[in-house]
């Protein structure tokens, strides 16, 4: 515990205070070393299976539970790509976007995004709603709101985005709902799209945590953060360099991946190391969280990096390798590489990459909802023994996201567990 002794007035009174913030600022220091140092360490620490800490057993009845990405899905929100607007062209935009779209984000900032091809993403959403009821799955939508709202804080302005992600925002850990404090001023209201659902599984007894909201103040972020290439971002990337600052707590839930009571997490633009420090403090000790890298050189969200299929399974992307892979490797996990994803360079990725195809969801072990278009992980996963759900959400993945990312499972039908034996 720190015990400051604070005095009053004159000089004296400014001494404490400087002695408070030198204090702290080598207490943030420490820590924030402390959790990038483990990336190396977990490599070398052999996982062990841990006895089960009982806190609170979840209710039978409570709607919300959910402790890993393959047990069967029961209920899933799906995000909505009605009215989705362009977000301003600022700099932690610039920072996760790829150059050859900025022109995109310079002339359409603020505005919605190409109306054809916003009408083809929601007639995507809407069959992709309907095949998860046809395979059993309870399907619930934020609400639909007017993005184009310019609001104003006493640290920035800006118009809203979408709520087209919901694994962006929301992360369930058990029977818990944990709001994201994510760092891009467009979203900065996005949970209000969210909050009639979770008001209503909390008043049918799941728990409900929202993160610290940033200021999202000048001071998150590296102003003059230097991007102009591939090769910028990988060496600003390997120096453990993001546009996102440690001056707040921020951290998007698309950067976990759940595993039973181990979840993994990266550094990215738009994930902190205070945000993952919050996130180790207030899910201890039933979970840990893992620090884990990736040789990518924009790293964001990690589910089209490093997706976690099921008990000892992992797709792990050959273009952004894992650091600690090892760690995977000696607790007796599989390790697959997906194909190279077979969409074509001319359609349009606004913000995201290729490797969508791996961004998927599992119905259970034993069934994924995958891409129609991309023929090769569909046999990949055939050869695993997986059936495919064939979906097309092509126009869709031009707003930022897959299968994993379009939604965010409320309720599976398992139990906590480890999985590192």
């Amino acid at each position: 515990m720190l015990r400051v002794r604070c005095l009053r007035g004159g000089s004296r009174g400014a001494e404490a205070a400087h002695l408070i913030g030198a204090m702290i600022g080598r207490a943030v220091s420490q820590w924030a070393k402390k959790a990038f140092q483990s990336t190396s360490s977990a490599a070398a620490v052999h996982p062990r299976a841990v006895e089960p800490i009982v806190t609170e057993p979840v209710s039978e009845d409570c709607p919300v539970c959910s402790y890993n990405e393959w047990d069967p899905l029961e209920e899933v929100i799906v995000g909505r790509a009605e009215n989705a607007r362009v977000p301003p062209f600022t700099v932690e935009v610039k920072a996760n976007t790829y150059e050859k779209y900025w022109p995109f984000y310079q002339q359409y900032g603020g505005q919605t995004f190409p109306k054809d091809h916003l009408t083809k993403a929601i007639t995507e959403i809407e069959e992709m709603c309907n095949i998860l009821r046809h395979e059993g799955v309870i399907v619930r939508r934020p609400e639909p709101i007017d993005w184009s709202a310019e609001y104003k804080t006493p640290d920035f302005t800006s118009t809203g985005m979408y709520a087209a992600m919901p694994r962006d925002i929301l992360l369930v850990v058990g029977n818990e709902i944990i709001e994201a404090p994510m760092a891009w001023r467009a979203r900065f209201f996005e949970y209000r799209a969210y909050r009639p659902l979770i008001k209503e599984y909390f008043s049918r007894g799941a728990k409900w945590t929202t993160a610290p909201k940033p200021t999202m103040s000048d001071q998150l972020y590296d102003q003059d953060y230097p991007i102009h290439s591939v090769e910028d971002r990988h060496k600003l990337a390997a120096e453990g360099k993001f546009v996102t600052t440690e001056y707040e707590p921020c951290f998007d839930a698309a950067d976990f991946i759940r595993a039973g009571r181990d979840l993994f997490v990266q550094r990215s633009q738009v994930t902190n190391f205070m945000g993952i420090e919050w996130m180790r403090r207030h899910l201890a000790p039933t979970y840990k969280v893992h620090i884990i890298s990736f040789k990518d050189p924009n790293p964001m969200h990690i589910d089209a990096t490093f997706n976690i299929i099921g008990p000892g399974l992992v797709l792990s992307n050959p273009d952004r390798p894992c650091r600690q892979i090892q760690m995977f490797k000696k607790a007796g996990w599989r390790v697959v590489q997906p194909p190279t994803p077979l969409i074509p360079d001319d359609h349009p990725l606004w913000m995201s990459s290729k490797w969508l195809s791996m961004n998927v969801l599992m119905l259970d072990e034993k069934r994924v909802m995958v891409d129609a278009n991309e023929t090769t992980i569909q046999k990949m996963f055939e050869n695993l023994g997986i059936k495919t759900i064939k979906v097309n959400i092509r126009h869709a993945n031009s707003l930022g996201g897959g299968f994993h990312c379009w939604t965010t499972d409320v309720r599976r039908r398992g139990s906590l567990q480890s999985y590192f034996q």
